[in-house]
């Protein structure tokens, strides 16, 4: 999901990767399976969008992937996070939705991305300074006094 933004994109990369894995689990090394998968989807992402064209789509974040509504003290919070997050440029959202939603490490992104870690760190970065500077520009004053 973090990569299609799309329920139904989503489900049929996930078929056609685990296809791919089927047919090549002779070239798995041993190592970290979820990571081997996970490149392996994220290839096969890359070559669509090279196939297809980087046509940006914009398809809405489902709740859960974000935070649940309980948690939430403004009501439009989730709605101007998800917001926020679709602005990102494509490089930028997946690696920070394999950061924060996937619980991958820099190493593991990096090497399931094909690039260096500083490559992660800064795409990561630049996500995290457009979402604040997209969250900050909705100057929302908060009614609620402090506890």
């Amino acid at each position: 999901m973090s990569l299609s933004r799309s329920a139904h994109e989503s489900e049929d990369l996930l078929h056609d990767c685990l296809e791919n894995a089927l047919a090549k689990k002779k070239s798995w090394r041993g190592d970290n399976l979820q990571s081997w998968v996970m490149t392996i989807m994220t290839n096969q992402f890359r070559n669509k969008l090279k196939k297809y064209g980087n046509q940006p789509q914009t398809v809405p974040i489902e709740d859960e992937i974000i935070a649940s509504e309980e948690r939430m003290c403004d009501p439009l919070a989730l709605d101007k996070i998800k917001g926020a997050i679709d602005q990102l440029p494509e490089d930028n959202r997946v690696v920070l939705m394999l950061v924060i939603i996937e619980d991958y490490s820099y190493l593991e992104i990096s090497k399931m991305l094909d690039i260096p870690i500083g490559t992660v760190m800064s795409r990561l970065s630049r996500a995290r300074k457009s979402i604040a500077k997209i969250l900050d520009g909705h100057n929302i004053i908060s009614f609620r006094r402090p506890l």
